[in-house]
């Protein structure tokens, strides 16, 4: 059994619902962002203010990070193997998994005012040409346990429309990051978003910490920290020139990554091509920068974000490479702004307005996409 998007009866539990803000007394939404991303760091958590009436005008009040143990972790990374019914027993754990940790974030800072909690959930599938995308995290679960309103499952709609179910964060970029050319954030991939000819354009540019933190792993580290490894190696530079010509980049806009691709056309690469881990860094960090270079303009202001702006040394082989005006945001926002955005993309879901953009993902019409769950009266036992 394949978890197909079209697939109506395999959400069968999901419960589309809109709220009408305009008939509530209401300026300001309060709402819990939750983030897990493919370099499996751990789970992001924000609580953030909107104004629901200027996107702009928002706070991040309370942020935290919890990572996986390393039971999570080593099950996440095998997920993409599990059969059917093991990633439906995994879609209910999960949801356990994220109603605990939002329970203990609510707890911990004394949170009283909660709307909705935005949950991305971990993606497990994604091969949207295939019809394929599963983002774990059972939004009922979720609802139920923290007895709140989730919305959850991004993804799907846009998959069905024919999209690729990806990027979801340039219409955060659009609306509450405007006055930058581009927004580029460094996760287990790195994607861009900016705005051209009136129209939003964003696509994945290459994968980063998700290959990146595979290979230092195998020294005992989980990350390479200030990039200190990959400083010390040396580019193998046919490896170097096979990566930059992986079919991947030769593909128009929109386009997106999935590990299922890394594990197909990365690794195996890296592997029959160069056996020491910190040329293995430093080759793939000179690949990042180099696929980033070709993306932005010279002079052009960037907004980066994501975990891997703390690696200086990727950082400044990005700055010399590019050309661009390479801008720090706070750590808060390097660190929280996909938690931010999913928040963000949940509210625009209630309010039933696009948050997802046809010329991002190559859906057939802009949409606004998700699931909202509500608490239900009773729980089976």
């Amino acid at each position: 059994m394949k978890f197909i998007a079209k697939d109506i009866d395999f959400v069968t539990y999901y419960r589309y619902s809109f709220v009408n803000f305009t008939d509530m007394n209401i300026d300001y939404i309060f709402s819990i962002g939750l983030m897990s991303g493919t370099s499996l760091d751990g789970l992001d958590l924000v609580y953030v203010k909107f104004n629901i009436d200027d996107y702009q005008d928002f706070e991040i009040i309370h942020t935290d990070t919890i990572p996986y143990s390393e039971k999570w972790k080593t099950i996440l990374q095998k997920s993409i193997d599990f059969s059917a019914s093991e990633l439906t027993t995994l879609d209910l754990e999960y949801g356990q998994l994220l109603a605990e940790r939002v329970s203990e974030f609510i707890e911990k800072y004394a949170i009283t005012k909660i709307d909705f909690i935005a949950s991305h959930g971990h993606t497990v599938l994604h091969q949207p040409e295939k019809e394929i995308t599963l983002q774990i995290g059972n939004g009922q679960v979720l609802a139920n346990k923290t007895k709140h309103k989730v919305v959850c499952d991004f993804r799907t709609q846009d998959v069905v429309l024919g999209g690729q179910g990806a990027p979801l964060v340039p219409i955060g970029d659009a609306l509450l990051f405007s006055e930058y050319d581009y927004c580029i954030n460094l996760g287990g991939f790195s994607n861009v978003s900016y705005q051209k000819n009136e129209e939003r354009i964003a696509f994945d540019i290459c994968p980063v910490n998700i290959v990146m933190n595979f290979y230092v792993s195998q020294l005992g580290f989980d990350y390479d920290e200030d990039g200190a490894l990959a400083s010390k190696g040396g580019i193998n530079e046919l490896l170097l020139d096979k990566l930059n010509d992986l079919s991947f980049y030769k593909k128009k806009h929109p386009k997106s990554l999935g590990l299922e691709w890394v594990q197909q056309e990365v690794f195996p690469l890296i592997d029959e091509m160069e056996a020491e881990v910190p040329n293995i860094l430093r080759t793939f960090v000179e690949h990042v920068a180099f696929q980033i270079s070709n993306i932005v303009e010279q002079n052009a202001v960037i907004l980066f974000t994501g975990g891997g702006v703390f690696n200086s040394f990727l950082m400044s082989r990005i700055a010399i490479l590019s050309s661009g005006k390479t801008l720090k945001a706070t750590n808060e926002m390097i660190n929280y702004k996909e938690a931010l955005v999913f928040a963000f993309l949940g509210l625009l879901k209630i309010k039933n307005e696009i948050n997802c953009l046809k010329s991002v993902t190559g859906a057939s019409k802009n949409h606004s996409s998700g699931v909202v769950f509500y608490p239900s009266f009773y729980e089976r036992k």
